[in-house]
């Protein structure tokens, strides 16, 4: 029972940071000079304007009700009751001012494709550094061990928007391999096709080889150290004694106890993989959560601005959550949690 009353406390301390979190950031907005609600009028006066139609306040008093899920006019402890009931009882998260649409809808519809250039980024950058710091380690003090920790280093200098703008001025303007936005080719038929999912995949390699870059370099040099470190236990020298085997000792020692301080640094990189993706998808014209974000910076659209930001909140703490929760599958040494933390 120890273990389930870890989980459980593990998730009421999720719940109250993402309670705390939207309330600081409902309150922020509105205390902040030109606050959303005096500028959301501002556009819809304009805008009834522009039409040549009267700015009533009622009417633009009501649009702005609409829009965000409160009363402007209301004491902002009865606005914030109001949105987080909307929030929690009706996953009502306003009306978007550009596209008119509901926040939930535009981020729910976009969502997976964040999740699929981000996640395969992200498993891929992962991969190679286990592979490659687990290479350097066997070789250390060769050549391949300090040409690549150069290179390693290297990569972990770059910014994944400097990779991104390469990749899209070299492969899709130069050599015209890729295209240079969008999800899939528009032409064809969504569905459950060869041609369809070989385009989504065609569009999205880009947009993936520069997430690969986020998690890639620093981790390939953590992997080398952490394995070095392993191979001089003296546990290693008592298994080579012992005749068990070379592939062995990599496998069931070297690698799984070097992998283990990755594993966190991992699933926390799941929130900077989607952060990150709020410049990626806008560089690769990729309407995914991170375009609909950046765009709603632009355009000042508050309600789908603050959706946003719950989303990449609650991302973080899923990833957070799930480290926590799968450590101790990982590494049985670590328990449950009911007792102690490992980390």
């Amino acid at each position: 029972m120890a273990g389930f009353g870890y989980y459980w406390k593990r998730i009421g301390h999720a719940f109250v940071t993402l309670i705390s979190v939207t309330t600081i950031t409902f309150v922020l907005f509105r205390m902040m000079p030109g606050n959303p609600a005096q500028a959301m009028r501002a556009q819809f006066e304009e805008q009834l304007g522009g039409r040549g139609q009267a700015a009533d306040p009622e009417v633009i008093d009501q649009m702005v009700q609409v829009h965000t899920g409160f009363d402007p006019n209301q004491p902002m402890y009865l606005q914030y009751f109001e949105y987080m009931r909307d929030i929690i009882l009706y996953q009502d998260f306003g009306q978007s001012i550009q596209y008119g649409e509901p926040v939930f809808d535009i981020l729910f519809a976009a969502m997976p494709w964040s999740v699929f250039i981000s996640v395969y980024g992200l498993a891929l950058g992962y991969t190679a550094n286990i592979l490659l710091g687990a290479a350097m380690a066997y070789t250390e003090g060769s050549r391949f061990d300090n040409s690549m920790t150069v290179v390693a280093t290297f990569l972990n200098s770059i910014p994944y928007y400097v990779g991104a703008i390469l990749f899209l001025a070299f492969f899709a303007y130069e050599l015209r391999w890729f295209p240079g936005g969008g999800r899939y080719d528009t032409s064809l038929e969504p569905g459950l096709t060869i041609e369809f999912m070989s385009s989504i995949v065609h569009h999205g390699t880009l947009p993936i080889m520069s997430s690969f870059i986020v998690g890639f370099g620093g981790g390939a040099l953590a992997m080398r150290g952490n394995s070095v470190r392993i191979l001089g236990e003296d546990y290693l020298r008592v298994a080579r004694l012992r005749g068990i085997s070379s592939t062995r000792i990599a496998t069931r020692y070297v690698a799984r106890n070097a992998i283990l301080p990755l594993y966190t640094q991992m699933m926390i990189g799941i929130a900077a993989v989607f952060s990150s993706s709020v410049v990626l998808e806008y560089i690769f014209t990729y309407p995914g959560v991170g375009w609909y974000t950046f765009d709603a910076i632009n355009m000042r659209d508050y309600p789908l601005l603050m959706g946003s930001f719950l989303f990449f909140t609650i991302i973080t703490l899923i990833g957070i959550l799930l480290a926590e929760f799968t450590y101790g599958i990982v590494d049985p040494r670590a328990g449950s949690g009911g007792q102690s933390e490992s980390y």
